[in-house]
């Protein structure tokens, strides 16, 4: 059997959790507790362009409010 992880014809889905850490999900996985769709089923490389044009600060969101909550 084929890692789904891993199908090159494989259809993705972009995945966001609360600390605004993203993933690729194949489409045919259950998506995960904790986890929402913010990108609908593409290809492994236009979920792949979604991430990189959209997270763009790796910190976790809680690491974000922590560093902004000190400075203030």
């Amino acid at each position: 059997m084929t890692n789904p992880f891993e199908n090159p014809n494989g259809t993705y889905l972009v995945l966001i959790n609360d600390e605004r850490q993203h993933s690729v999900w194949p489409e045919t996985v259950e998506v995960p507790a904790g986890w929402t769709v913010v990108k609908p089923g593409g290809t492994r490389e236009d979920a792949l362009a979604y991430i990189e044009e959209n997270w763009t600060d790796m910190r976790p969101a809680s690491l974000v409010k922590a560093m902004a909550d000190t400075a203030s």
